[in-house]
């Protein structure tokens, strides 16, 4: 995966983040902004982990690589047949797979970096295969200890790429006895096969009983090359090592061509054969011209055998992780919406059964309940109207089932009746005190008689001279006799009284208002004796008016009896 597909990705997390975080969770707006911060940091963090590191030291000229959508075996060849390498460029591409040459076996580890770096996506193709020549090496030890570096590069290249790393192990020699390239494979959980150039494969005793007593010489050498082999090479990278992890081989190779390069007249090869065979009494049992540069041929037939890559292009791999995030985004959106839906279920449908709990007596919790129920319906409604937002949507909003009963709810409520009006505050009526004028004056008289004193007082015990009130004495008689004559009567008679009241109170005559109404206001018939009887009369009465009597040397202050006064009528 490039750089530029790295980055898509990480954009792509980023945005969708922001999409859950911001409009669907079920948290705060603050909340939002922090997972959203926390999300963005991972995906910071997974980039920089995963994004490629910078370039190592190149060792080999890589230009001839395939593509980084082969998916076929690449194998990194190296040992002793890197130096009959068939071709200038390090790297062979066969019909079944790549072959890489690695000159140098302390470089395995490096060269392999540097093609991970420029194929990330090959580490599960990737298999080492390590030629050994025995007519090459003079010193069994030194070999051990080649072998042994090798092994722990492998180790280490199975740690850092996470992946098994297939090793092969190939034997290879020359011999004078057969004229094209003969190889035997040994592959666990299959038999031993013989492969040629010229010849399909088959089992080594099908091989033997075909081809005679030259094909049995072959067979001999053969088997002392794989004794050698499993003795010197093969046990190095099985046996147990504190240190350094065992390696089972993948597949264990033997080669037979006519001349390797390079071979030496003496050899570690040469000296085994002496103390174990006697193969160097055998004509051609070691080719002669061991100088000369023919080369032998790779083992194109193992590569079927080796893993391939992942099928998946670069760019198919980039689509599909940016499916799973949308996938993984999609089900964070579904789940919270869900979450969503389900609290404004819970919430609207508690204010409903809240509602319905309170007694339509009880006026003030139930006007609360029907407030928040108008709260609910105008969001019902507003959502109705407008469209779900986000955060409820993906097609799971589930409040339209709540709008009716909602609605339902607030036409069922009854309001309170309104308080009664505030009466009007009655206007004080003033006491009316009537004394009967004939216990006051004969007849036709209007000065006091000489016993009306004790009837005055007493009658006038509850009339109180307030400062701001008017004292009223009115005279009535009866329709007896002239009109005009009874007028004047009357009001002779009410100040007399008047006089009286001055005098005896010590009340300023400012305090009075003195009417005579003669026969014009009657308070019963005057066709009979007792009507006429109550009709003379001369009445007494306290009438509030600002200001109307000031008693010298006192300023009028409002009494707190006045209105219970002016209500009483006292």
């Amino acid at each position: 995966m490039s750089p530029a597909q790295q980055r898509g990705l990480a954009l792509w997390a980023v945005l969708l983040s922001a999409v859950v975080c911001l409009g669907f969770l079920p948290v705060s707006r603050l909340v939002s902004v922090l997972v959203l911060l926390a999300m963005l940091g991972l995906v910071i963090a997974f980039w920089y982990i995963a994004r490629p590191r910078a370039e190592h030291d190149a060792i080999l000229c890589l230009d001839d690589l395939p593509e980084a959508t082969y998916r076929q075996p690449v194998v990194l060849v190296c040992g002793d047949l890197p130096l009959t390498w068939p071709q200038q460029s390090p790297v062979l591409t066969v019909t079944q797979g790549c072959w890489i040459r690695v000159e140098d076996y302390q470089d395995l580890e490096q060269v392999a970096r540097q093609i991970l770096w420029q194929r990330p996506d090959w580490g599960r193709q990737l298999s080492v295969m390590v030629s050994v020549c025995p007519q090459k090496h003079a010193d069994s030890e030194a070999l051990t200890s080649h072998l042994l570096a090798l092994r722990w590069q492998i180790s280490q290249l199975r740690k850092e790429t996470g992946h098994s790393v297939p090793l092969i192990l190939n034997g290879q020699i020359g011999s004078a006895m057969t004229d094209d390239m003969l190889w035997q494979a040994a592959i666990p959980g299959e038999e031993r096969r013989v492969w040629r150039e010229s010849n399909a494969p088959c089992s080594i005793a099908a091989w033997v009983n075909h081809g005679g007593a030259p094909v049995m010489q072959q067979q001999v050498l053969m088997n002392s090359l794989m004794n050698w082999f499993h003795q010197h090479v093969q046990a190095v990278f099985i046996d147990e090592n504190p240190d350094v992890p065992t390696i089972a081989p993948a597949a264990v190779l033997w080669g037979m061509g006519p001349i390797l390069a390079g071979s030496l007249a003496s050899s570690a090869w040469t000296a085994w054969l002496s103390r174990h065979t006697a193969m160097q009494q055998v004509v051609g049992w070691q080719p002669v011209g061991t100088d000369s540069t023919v080369i032998s041929p790779l083992p194109d037939f193992v590569l079927p055998l080796l893993p391939e890559g992942y099928g998946l292009t670069p760019r198919a791999r980039t689509w599909r992780c940016a499916l799973w995030i949308f996938t993984l985004a999609a089900i964070a959106a579904l789940l919270s919406s869900g979450w969503n839906n389900r609290q404004l279920l819970h919430r609207v449908s508690f204010d409903i059964v809240r509602y319905d709990g309170i007694s339509m007596d009880d006026f003030g919790p139930k006007a609360s309940a029907v407030a928040v129920l108008r709260e609910d319906a105008a969001l019902l409604n507003d959502y109705a109207r407008n469209g779900v937002p986000i955060r409820l949507g993906l097609g799971l909003y589930q409040g339209e089932r709540l709008r009716m009963p909602v609605l339902e709810a607030i036409r069922s409520y009854v309001p309170p009746p309104p308080p009664p009006k505030p009466q009007p505050k009655p206007k004080p009526v003033p006491k009316i005190v009537r004394l009967d004028s004939m216990s006051l004056f004969d007849s036709g008289k209007f000065v006091l008689k000489a016993g009306s004193t004790k009837m005055l007082v007493n009658s006038l015990v509850g009339i109180k001279a307030k400062p701001g009130w008017l004292i009223v004495v009115s005279g009535h008689t009866d329709n007896t006799g002239n009109p005009q004559l009874n007028q004047t009567l009357s009001l002779k008679r009410a100040e007399a009284v008047r006089n009286w009241m001055r005098d005896t109170g010590d009340v300023p005559e400012s305090c009075f208002a003195v009417q005579g109404y003669g026969e014009s206001r009657p308070v019963a018939t005057n066709d009979t004796l007792e009507g006429r009887a109550l009709n003379r009369r001369v009445e007494i009465s306290l009438v509030p008016q600002a200001n109307a009597c000031q008693i010298p040397g006192k300023h009028p202050v409002p009494s707190q009896d006045d209105g219970a006064s002016q209500l009483n009528g006292e």
